[in-house]
């Protein structure tokens, strides 16, 4: 029976997770080993095979092979692939179309062993890349580091690492292929992410002393975007303090007479004081924390070190759990497992009780994300150099990843440190990251236990209380709506199953929808026809969060959970489950504690129904399994569901 099959491979499934630990990211092993394949798309589009170029065909199949890559490791929607290839006007034979090109471009990567690399999807299809095959993916990495080494106060580091992401592009993004207007505008906004770069490269440089490098190659991207304060700041001052005065107050003058003459503005505040120092004479050339060789020079090796985010000033209940991981990590020596489904609020928590632990850990208290903002998991080497340029060990980091991971593990010891790791999607991820021994603490945030780590201190976070759920609605909210309806509030966070993110979600809506009362919000959340769709406000969105917890799970996994997703309630018994999965109890029973295990479902204490355990799928995953069901069962009436 299929089911006995799925139910042996569920008996560790984690260590399904471990072969293809991204998901639908995890490029398949011979590409890994062949290394021979480079994608391009800053500058214009073009693959690459041991350093030979692969004719990739028409302008329609470079055009959806172009925003693939704008979006890699990403379910690309046929929707969306259909208007970047013919806009708003398809001819009725487009799907078939773009199954041709995908198809002639599944061939093409064929030829670098990647057949495996472009798969369909129910709602679209998707591009696997590793970060060092595709030149984006390498200049988000490297611009995220240096961008991380500047703010720790190592400067020559961050000068390096935004130089060298710099020097990836050669045009435009995707410059051939302008012809499509959803090309252009994610050119328009790399273009953006690109300029920021050149403006965090260039007050690095300045850091260092490097005015006059800095003057003369911020004036061609100066004469392409006049009108960027932050930028022609900059240039103002590499301008000073390379000697060239006049020109500085020229470029002052200028900008100032565009910003009034074509926006109606006057320069900013900040730029005033700029300009007024420079008239003054009280520009030293030493840079806005004074000293040319930077604060990592100032600090010091030894000094304490906190790389945490904002703590959210509207945190929100997790009393307990918080006071529990307080305790166990301020003993010191431990390392925690904080797990639970997507967007239950791990990270918040684990972030508000880094921020209160300060005393307890004098040496530092350290962030790392393990995930790239895609989702995808980060490479250990990427991982281990973002904790060494941290902690100042910058030179002393060996290229072999075990040598580095040793050096980590060393600086560790002897050292009272708080180490978060963030969404770990699995224990290979995080194991070399570990410290042997010490006095320090490491608290892990993750949607599954971890159970191969051995004996942690473990704690299961799970959806709001009804009155955490709707305190946090109130103060997101910020009127006297919520407290003045309590019973409209229940109603929004009980049809959203009580997530923290969906409740985040909510709030910000009808913060922003003022006209919008709570009951009428209430009645809309329980009468809509797609729930996951009105969870959206801005780029918080909920449907996102599930699609990529849903692109990680392996394929053995989502077939259980698009079964369980059409049972009546988030709520069913071992009988109700055994009966969806077509199987025996025993065999549910072992598939259900496996899910468990990776955070799928959970199994509520005390809810117990004539001695028979109960469990529970949270209701937004519920009905996310639900819409892929039905879309498989679309796509193929005659596959399983």
């Amino acid at each position: 029976m299929m089911l006995e099959h799925v139910a042996v491979r569920h008996a560790a499934v984690h260590h399904v997770a471990k072969t293809h630990p991204a998901g639908v990211g995890a490029a398949p092993a011979g590409a890994q080993e062949s290394g021979t394949i480079r994608f391009r798309i800053l500058g214009e589009l073009s693959v690459e095979i041991a350093g030979r170029p692969l004719p990739l065909g028409p302008v329609k199949q470079r055009l959806v092979l172009a925003i693939l890559l704008c979006r890699p490791n990403t379910t690309v929607s046929t929707d969306l692939l259909t208007e970047v290839v013919w806009g708003d006007d398809p001819p009725r034979s487009a799907r078939k179309n773009l199954q041709a090109y995908v198809s002639a471009l599944r061939k093409l990567l064929a030829l670098a062993d990647c057949q495996d690399r472009l798969v369909h999807q129910p709602s679209g299809y998707v591009l696997r890349v590793e970060p060092g095959e595709l030149d984006l993916l390498r200049f988000d990495e490297l611009t995220r580091a240096g961008r991380q080494a500047a703010r720790l106060g190592a400067g020559a580091h961050a000068v390096r690492l935004l130089r060298e992401a710099l020097d990836l592009w050669s045009g435009p993004l995707l410059a051939d292929l302008a012809c499509s207007e959803v090309v252009r505008e994610e050119a328009e906004r790399y273009a953006t992410r690109r300029l920021a770069v050149h403006e965090d490269w260039a007050e690095a440089e300045l850091e260092l002393g490097h005015a006059p490098a800095v003057a003369d190659v911020l004036a061609e991207v100066v004469r392409e975007h006049p009108l960027r304060e932050r930028l022609c700041t900059a240039w103002m001052t590499a301008l000073y303090r390379a000697g060239r005065q006049t020109e500085a107050l020229a470029a002052y003058d200028s900008l100032r007479q565009l910003l009034a003459r074509q926006l109606g503005l006057k320069v900013s505040p900040a730029l005033e004081a700029v300009y007024q120092a420079m008239l003054d004479g009280r520009d030293s050339g030493q840079g806005p924390r004074g000293g040319r060789e930077g604060a990592e020079a100032a600090r010091g090796p030894d000094r304490p070190r906190t790389v945490l985010p904002a703590d959210l000033p509207d945190f929100t209940g997790r009393w307990d759990q918080a006071s529990e991981l307080r305790e166990v990590l301020a003993a010191g020596g431990r390392t925690v497992v904080l797990s639970g489904p997507v967007g239950v609020g791990k990270t918040t928590l684990a972030v508000h009780v880094a921020h209160g632990l300060e005393q307890q850990f004098p040496d530092g208290r350290l962030t790392v994300r393990l995930r790239r903002e895609d989702g995808s998991p980060r490479h250990p080497s990427s991982v281990l150099s973002e904790l060494c340029r941290v902690t100042g060990l910058l030179g002393a980091v060996p290229e072999d990843e075990e040598e580095a991971a040793a050096v980590w593990r060393s600086w560790l010891t002897g050292r009272r440190v708080l180490v978060l790791l963030d969404d770990a999607p699995d224990e290979a991820s995080i194991r070399h990251l570990l410290p042997g021994s010490g006095s320090g603490s490491v608290l892990i945030t993750s949607r599954s236990r971890l159970a191969g780590l051995g004996p942690l201190h473990r704690l299961e976070l799970a959806p709001y209380t009804t009155g955490e759920a709707v305190e946090l609605l109130g103060r997101i909210v910020g009127d006297d709506r919520v407290p003045a309806d309590r019973p409209a509030a229940e109603r929004i966070v009980t049809a959203i199953g009580l997530l923290p993110l969906a409740v985040r979600v909510s709030g910000t809506k009808l913060a922003v929808l003022r006209q919008l009362t709570p009951a009428e919000y209430a009645a809309r959340l329980e009468q809509s026809p797609s729930l996951l769709d009105e969870l959206a406000a801005g780029d918080l969105a909920v449907r996102s969060r599930l699609a990529g917890w849903w692109c990680e799970l392996p394929e053995v996994v989502r077939s259980v959970v698009r079964r369980l997703g059409h049972l009546p309630a988030p709520l069913f018994t071992l009988a109700e489950a055994a009966n969806a999965l077509g199987c025996s109890e025993v065999v549910a029973c072992r598939v259900l504690e496996s899910l468990i295990e990776v955070c799928v479902l959970s199994s509520p204490i005390g809810e117990v129904s004539a001695h028979a355990a109960l469990y529970e799928l949270p209701l937004l995953a519920q009905i996310y399994a639900r819409e892929q069901a039905d879309a498989a069962r679309q796509s193929d009436p005659s596959g399983p569901a």
